[in-house]
C-alpha cells in the first residue's frame, strides 16, 4: 500500500501542476474582469454613424497583466485586438502592473505582500520576473512587442511622429496593404496604436538609471504610485498618504525631460498638489472619476481637476463602479459633463481601466454606448470628438516630445 501511495504522489503532483499552471491564471482573470450583464440601451443609427468616424483613445488598460494572446478574440476579459477594432479604437495605452498589496482596498494598504507574484509564477513568466518588479515591466514590453511583430494590426507608438503616421494610415477606406518605410499592415481593419505606460514607479526599484531602461523598452507614460506608498510618493490608498519625496521629484523632472507623460492616478492628494505645482508639461489622470459625481477617495476633487487643466492636461473617466458610482454609460457621461462644465471640453478623455480587476457594463467593443450617452446628455459632435480621442491625441503628441525639442520649437511656451 505504501508503495502504491508513493507511486501515486508524482502523478498527483503533475495533475496539480497542470491545474495550477494551465487553468488558474484564466480562472483568476474570469473572476476579476467581469461584465455585469445589466441592460444597455439599443444603439441608434445616429450614434453608430458618428462613432464610426471618431478617433478614439483609451488612456488605461491592464491587459498585459494577463496570460492571453491580445491579437486573438478572447472569451474573457474586456479587451483584445479584434474587440478594439470592433470599438473603433485608434490608440490604446497599455499599462504595466507589477505589484498589488494583499487585501487591497481604497482606504489603506501596506507595501508588504504582493498579489502579483503568484500570478507571475502561475503564468510561467520568465524566472527573472519572479523577484524583480523592473523585470516584470520589461516583460510586459516584450509581450506587447511580440504582438506588434506578429500582427500588423498593432503599431508601436513611441514618438509624436508615430502618432501622426498612425492617424494618416487610419484615413484609408479598407486599411489593407498599407505600406511605408516604418510600417506595413495586411490585417483587415484600421491599424491600432499601442503605447506603454506604468502603474506605479515602484518598478524603478529605487534606481534612477532604471527609468532609462524603461524608456528604452518603449514606456512613454507612468504614474508614480499604485495602491501603496513607495519611494517616490504617497498613494491615495497608502498608509501615510504623504507627498513627493526628493527621489520622486527627480524622476518627474527626468520624465518631463525625456518626453514621458506623468500620470497622477492613485497619487495622494498631497502628492497631486505638489506635482501640479512643479509640472512643466501637461499631466494626465489616466483612469478614475470626479468626486463631485462619485465621492470615492481615488477620484479627483474639483481643485485637482482645475490643477490638471491648468497644466493643459486631461482627465480619463472610467466606466466601473468606484469611478462613476455605477457601470452605466450614462454615469460615465455625467462625470465627463462635470469636468467639461468645470474646466472646459479640452480636458475630458477616456480611461477605461479595462482588464484591471474591474466589473463593467460593456467591453471595448461596446464603446459606442459612450458616444450615444454623450449625445443624449447634450454634447455636440465636436465635443464628442474631443472627449473620445481628440484631447488625448493632443496631449500624447506633445507629451512624447523631449524637452529639448520643445525648447527649440518656435511655438513652445
Amino acid at each position: 500500500m505504501k508503495g502504491k501511495i508513493l507511486w501515486a504522489l508524482p502523478v498527483l503532483l503533475v495533475v496539480a501542476a497542470i491545474g495550477f499552471f494551465g487553468f488558474a491564471p484564466g480562472m483568476a482573470e474570469k473572476s476579476m474582469n467581469k461584465i455585469d450583464g445589466k441592460p444597455l440601451p439599443e444603439i441608434r443609427a445616429d450614434a453608430l454613424a458618428l462613432h464610426k468616424g471618431l478617433t478614439i483613445v483609451d488612456l488605461h488598460s491592464d491587459s498585459l497583466m494577463w496570460s492571453r494572446d491580445l491579437t486573438k478574440r478572447a472569451a474573457r476579459g474586456h479587451m483584445d485586438l479584434p474587440r478594439l477594432q470592433d470599438g473603433n479604437v485608434a490608440l490604446q495605452v497599455f499599462s504595466s502592473v507589477t505589484k498589488t498589496p494583499k487585501n487591497q482596498n481604497y482606504d489603506s494598504n501596506s507595501a508588504d505582500g504582493d498579489n502579483i507574484t503568484m500570478l507571475v509564477v502561475a503564468q510561467l513568466q520568465p524566472y527573472r520576473t519572479w523577484h524583480s518588479l523592473l523585470e516584470r515591466s520589461l516583460w510586459h514590453a516584450v509581450k506587447l512587442n511580440r504582438a506588434v511583430e506578429h500582427t500588423s494590426g498593432f503599431w508601436k507608438v513611441r514618438s509624436n511622429a508615430d502618432v501622426s503616421k498612425l492617424l494618416e494610415a487610419r484615413k484609408c477606406d479598407t486599411c489593407t496593404g498599407i505600406s511605408n518605410t516604418a510600417y506595413a499592415s495586411t490585417t483587415p481593419g484600421k491599424p491600432l496604436g499601442a503605447l506603454l505606460s506604468i502603474e506605479g514607479l515602484h518598478d524603478l526599484e529605487g534606481a534612477r538609471e532604471n527609468l532609462d531602461k524603461l524608456y528604452d523598452a518603449g514606456f512613454r507614460m507612468a504614474g508614480l504610485t499604485h495602491f501603496f506608498d513607495n519611494r517616490l510618493a504617497g498613494s491615495m490608498h497608502g498608509e501615510k498618504k504623504g507627498g513627493l519625496t526628493p527621489f520622486g521629484r527627480e524622476i518627474i523632472r527626468a520624465m518631463e525631460d525625456k518626453g514621458m507623460i506623468v500620470d497622477i492616478a492613485h497619487l495622494s492628494h498631497k502628492g497631486v498638489a505638489e506635482l501640479l505645482a512643479m509640472a512643466q508639461r501637461p499631466v494626465v489622470s489616466s483612469h478614475g472619476g470626479a468626486q463631485a459625481t462619485c465621492d470615492v477617495n481615488r477620484n479627483l476633487t474639483d481643485e485637482e481637476i482645475k490643477g490638471v487643466a491648468a497644466t493643459g492636461g486631461i482627465i480619463g473617466i472610467g466606466y466601473w463602479e468606484s469611478a462613476v458610482c455605477d457601470t452605466s454609460p450614462q454615469a460615465a457621461a455625467a462625470a465627463m459633463k462635470h469636468v467639461r462644465d468645470l474646466v472646459g471640453i479640452g480636458h475630458v478623455a477616456l480611461g477605461s481601466d479595462y482588464d484591471g480587476a474591474t466589473t463593467v457594463r460593456f467591453d471595448t467593443a461596446g464603446l459606442v454606448h459612450v458616444t450615444q450617452a454623450l449625445i443624449d446628455i447634450g454634447f455636440s459632435e465636436s465635443e464628442i470628438r474631443a472627449v473620445m480621442g481628440g484631447n488625448a491625441i493632443r496631449v500624447i503628441s506633445e507629451g512624447l516630445k523631449p524637452m529639448a525639442m520643445l525648447s527649440k520649437s518656435p511655438t513652445a511656451q
